[in-house]
């Protein structure tokens, strides 16, 4: 067998049951990361910056969220990698002609579009297949 067990259908799990506002998270994040790749800035005091801010504004974000409930671990790093990826994407795009969040030439913009285009096609074959009776991953 080839070893992967259940651990190999995590994924597909993952995928079938992503409500739309967590799919956006990840597109957020796929446009993020997109953008980083295209003006990567190896300054070390940036990304410090944005650690320290992330730090801060994180738990603030967990201090207003506190409740009788602990929030989960994924929620939690949320709290914390939003601040980080918004101080680092504005300090990045800096100068660089964007508008709003939207990169100064079509090539770039359609990376980032035709990523998040591309999960979300995956998200929905996952959820389609998944309907389908007797279908399970492999």
């Amino acid at each position: 067998m080839s070893g992967r067990g259940a651990g190999g259908r995590a994924p597909f799990a993952y995928l079938t049951r992503l409500p739309p506002g967590k799919a956006v998270l990840w597109c957020y994040l796929i446009w993020y990361l997109s953008t980083v790749a295209h003006h990567f800035d190896p300054s070390p005091k940036l990304w410090l910056n944005a650690l320290g801010i992330s730090g801060v504004i994180g738990i603030a974000l967990m201090l207003s969220v506190a409740g009788t409930t602990r929030p989960d671990r994924w929620q939690t790093a949320r709290l914390f990698m939003m601040p980080f990826g918004v101080s680092s994407f504005s300090a990045l795009i800096k100068g660089q002609g964007f508008v709003l969040i939207f990169p100064p030439t079509w090539a770039e913009c359609a990376v980032s579009a035709g990523a998040c285009a591309l999960f979300l096609a995956v998200v929905a074959a996952a959820k389609a297949l998944a309907r389908q009776p007797g279908t399970t991953p492999q």
